[in-house]
């Protein structure tokens, strides 16, 4: 499913305009992304967690070139889905 076919069936779902959801959707996506970029922890209860955790610096290899490299450390968004994402999915 992408971000169209979430806001067509939450508009379905919910009587609401397709307008409205979408304006909801991006300014909760936003508000997610804007809390993980200042290192906060996004948890929803019943749903799941998002957090930023650091990626150690490690070694790699230049596909093109075949030397060696060193990939910096960095920062990567995370996800752990909540007990009651898992036991419907399951």
């Amino acid at each position: 499913m992408n971000k169209k076919e979430l806001v067509d069936r939450v508009a379905k779902k919910a009587g609401a305009k397709k307008k409205d959801v979408k304006l909801i959707l991006d300014t909760i996506l936003d508000t997610i992304s804007e809390a993980l970029a200042k290192g906060e922890k996004v948890q929803l209860v019943g749903f799941g967690s998002f957090e930023v955790r650091k990626a150690a610096a490690r070694k790699g290899v230049n596909p093109q070139t075949k030397k060696p490299i060193t990939i910096p450390e960095r920062k990567v968004p995370k996800f752990k889905p909540g007990k009651a994402l898992k036991e419907k999915v399951k």
